[in-house]
């Protein structure tokens, strides 16, 4: 008999507004972090700064245990330009280089955009629509004697999510701050990203990622943990909300990922020296739960290549996970995928998810990208 569908009403939880985060931590590991013991339900109170402190032989986390990141960089994607025909503005999000003369885009304007109109982006570049692609987003040809990155670099800015964006106008008509700690927004490109982002191709940060400092790395190398690094470009796609009436019914787009022959063989090497596998952010459990049903093979087997491809897949309970042992990540929004790729974690559940995430309510937790960070351990 197969499984009832999942409404969609399993993924709300309540939030208050002032528990959404606007601006980060100052420094990064300064956010907190609410440690959840899987076994027991044991819940502790920490800073992520003390991630060290919980390394030791009957702690939740054990020196030989293996820590995976994603090191994907996110772009400054968030573009505007003018209708060449009539002026007005356009706003939009560059979403991915189909290739290097063709862009995805997802654009806002008023009034109706159409096939073969010009969108300036600056003096010598240009966007041609082709062609709608649904929900506002466009192919269009780039005219410009710059390649993708480096007219990004010039004419982008940071692409924060909408609810940051919208909170922020909110608390500043308001005339409140809102967090305990402001960092200018100046800053976003910079704290918009992980302090080990190595290749660009992200439109949202790995956002459990954005804690760790270069001290910090260094002191968990020092406790005897592991470290490996795989790639997965976070798309629109990780972040859309669920909009069917059923968790089975929504489609996750694919995103690109790169699983580094180095990371394999620190698989492998974690599997074979008994350590779990610790997996910093949920786009990291994505990339690595859509390795080949072959990896990890023996530790003596050096992998011989990179494994490269993409991913839709979609995490949900009932999910057979083969190599995220242990999950550190943010608190996430209310009907999204990375809600229900938490809940589907063993030991988890929504019902217990949502008694966490009340806890870290009732406790003063800030919520989602800039927000604090939960381990499940």
């Amino acid at each position: 008999m197969s499984a009832m569908p999942t409404p969609i009403e399993a993924l709300d939880y309540d939030l208050p507004a002032d528990r959404i985060a606007t601006e980060p931590a100052e420094p990064r590991d300064a956010a907190r972090l609410m440690v959840v013991h899987r076994a027991t339900g044991r819940i502790e109170h920490r800073r992520v700064r003390d991630l060290p402190e919980l390394v030791g032989p009957s702690g939740p986390l054990r020196p030989g245990d293996l820590m995976v990141f994603n090191q994907t960089r996110v772009l400054p994607a968030r573009i505007a330009g003018l209708r060449r025909g009539t002026g007005g503005r356009v706003g939009g999000l560059f979403l991915r280089a189909v290739d290097p003369q063709t862009w995805e885009v997802m654009l806002e304007a008023r009034g109706s955009l159409g096939p073969g109109e010009a969108i300036d982006l600056e003096p010598g570049s240009h966007l041609e629509l082709l062609a709608a692609q649904g929900r506002g987003n466009w192919l269009a040809r780039l005219h410009s004697p710059h390649a993708t990155l480096a007219l990004l670099d010039r004419i982008g800015s940071t692409p924060l999510p909408p609810y940051i964006v919208q909170a922020r106008k909110t608390r500043a008509q308001a005339g409140t701050a809102g967090d305990s700690v402001n960092t200018p927004a100046t800053d976003d490109p910079r704290r918009y990203n992980t302090v080990y982002a190595r290749d660009p191709g992200s439109v949202a940060a790995p956002t459990a990622g954005l804690h760790f400092t270069d001290d910090l790395l260094a002191r968990l190398d020092a406790r005897g943990l592991a470290r490996a690094a795989v790639t997965l470009h976070v798309g629109l796609g990780t972040f859309a909300p669920v909009r069917s009436d059923t968790l089975e019914g929504h489609v996750i787009h694919a995103e690109s990922l790169v699983a580094p022959a180095a990371a394999i063989a620190a698989l492998r090497a974690a599997r074979a020296r008994g350590g779990r596998i610790l997996a910093v952010g949920t786009t990291t459990v994505r990339a690595l739960e859509s390795l080949p049903a072959s990896e990890p093979a023996g530790p003596d087997v050096p992998p011989s290549h990179d494994f490269a491809g993409d991913t839709g897949l979609f995490i949900t309970p009932g999910f057979s996970f083969r190599f995220a042992d242990l999950l550190m990540t943010n608190f996430h929004l209310p009907r999204s995928t990375l809600l229900a790729l938490v809940a589907a974690m063993p030991g988890v559940g929504f019902d217990n998810l949502k008694r966490w995430y009340a806890v870290a309510v009732a406790e003063g937790y800030r919520f989602y990208s800039y927000g604090d960070a939960m381990l499940l351990a």
